[in-house]
């Protein structure tokens, strides 16, 4: 291993990326391997680290003192033992072995003293699972999904009638013909992708931290979806439109309806939604973006033909929708705008440390859902990394693996002059 020391900026870049805190990267990029071990607490008071992370440092500090331990050992690898001198790599004189003084000028490798290196205490982990969380975002999400559901019901009974009210103009409608099989394709890619993101979910190592995201962005994007349908209630697309009766109060049959919503998913093609007025926004477009989103964030940057064939079903699924005359293109592009805005402020909020912590240059501390993001994200430390590992594990792999140590005991004593 290449000493610290001798370090270029670009791998001292490379390192801060590989250990999780590529925050520091632009503050440090012109910093060469002696200067990044030369990091003091009075440097994290100053700008621009001070800016970096509420932590002032200690994080970074801790990591480079691993760093320093971890090439001090290193380095008394080749020709010592435990950190001495051999006895029979001593040049002898006379006939006699070891006539030089060792260790400090003490003949016969005696102790001289004893250099205590401190250790960094233990650290929590950097991405704690923390699933009663993530079943609590869970249970957000499905109350949003199920007062969507409800919502959709009793936006269907304000609806005007298609003879008293025609659809209003659009544009996409005037220049394309309605195609009636488009919208079961829109349906087919987005179970394709939901499928693929659910594959790719379970291979993730950090599940429930993305798991928690997922359900926190969704349910807000239907919460936004209740707002929007209920006071918006707009005439249906279509000539062609067949919408269920409407039940005039009967809330029984509401009821039943809201059930057959739900388990149907809410899919054209399994026959459970025929109902009108759940336009703005589609429900469709989010599903359709939000999933490309997930599965490209984390996913290997390497993999570039499957993000381009998620983008493409994506893509191709809401042109789908237009070309089906079932929504608005109003509808797809107010949903394509909402999801994108919300998924990039949340990852980004949660990948820089000093967008957790309200302050008055934060003005992303003012959104209503920012207390609630705080709870589920302060604990992770940094970006979550794309790691992936088997979900089931095989004891015969098991038995055939090494022991691998990842942490030398604190306080670790080296003792100079000891043979």
């Amino acid at each position: 291993m290449k000493e610290v020391v001798l370090w270029s900026p670009e791998e001292v870049t490379g390192w801060l990326t590989d250990n999780a805190v590529p925050e520091y990267c632009e503050p440090l990029k012109n910093f060469t391997g002696r200067d990044l071990i030369n990091l003091t607490e009075e440097d994290f008071k100053k700008s621009p680290l001070s800016r970096v992370s509420s932590d002032s440092g200690q994080r970074l500090l801790n990591m480079i003192e691993g760093l320093k331990m971890a090439h001090h050992m290193e380095a008394h690898k080749n020709g010592h033992a435990n950190g001495h001198v051999r006895a029979g790599d001593a040049p002898r004189q006379n006939g006699f072995g070891a006539a030089l003084k060792l260790n400090g000028g003490i003949p016969n490798g005696f102790k001289k003293e004893m250099i205590k290196i401190p250790m960094p205490e233990p650290e929590r982990s950097q991405y704690p699972m923390e699933w009663g969380k993530t079943f609590l975002a869970f249970i957000y999400a499905l109350f949003c999904f199920v007062f969507t559901t409800v919502t959709i019901s009793v936006v269907h009974e304000r609806v005007p009638p298609k003879e008293v009210q025609p659809p209003l103009p659009d544009a996409f409608f005037d220049r394309f013909d309605r195609v009636q099989w488009a919208f079961s394709i829109c349906e087919i890619n987005g179970m394709i992708l939901v499928g693929l993101w659910f594959v790719q979910w379970l291979l993730l190592k950090y599940k429930s931290i993305i798991s928690r995201r997922f359900f926190c962005i969704v349910g807000t994007l239907y919460l936004y979806r209740c707002i929007t349908m209920y006071v918006t209630t707009l005439p249906v697309p279509g000539m062609h439109f067949k919408c269920s009766p409407k039940l005039f109060g009967d809330w029984e049959s509401h009821l039943r309806r809201i059930m057959k919503l739900i388990a149907g998913g809410g899919l054209s093609i399994t026959g459970s939604h025929n109902m009108c007025g759940d336009y703005l926004y589609s429900g469709h477009t989010v599903i359709l973006t939000l999933t490309y989103l997930f599965i490209k964030e984390y996913s290997p940057r390497r993999l570039w033909w499957y993000h381009w064939l998620c983008w493409a079903l994506s893509m191709v699924g809401m042109f789908c929708i237009l070309l089906a005359h079932d929504h608005y293109t109003v509808d797809v592009v107010v949903a394509y705008y909402i999801t994108t805005r919300l998924f990039w402020w949340y990852h980004t909020m949660a990948n820089q440390q000093v967008l957790k912590e309200a302050s008055q240059t934060n003005l992303l501390a003012r959104v209503w859902w920012y207390k609630p993001f705080q709870y589920f994200e302060k604990n992770v430390q940094g970006i979550v990394p794309r790691s992936y590992h088997w979900p089931l594990r095989c004891p015969a792999l098991a038995r055939g693996r090494q022991v691998k140590y990842s942490r030398l005991a604190s306080d670790t004593r080296i003792c100079v002059g000891q043979q």
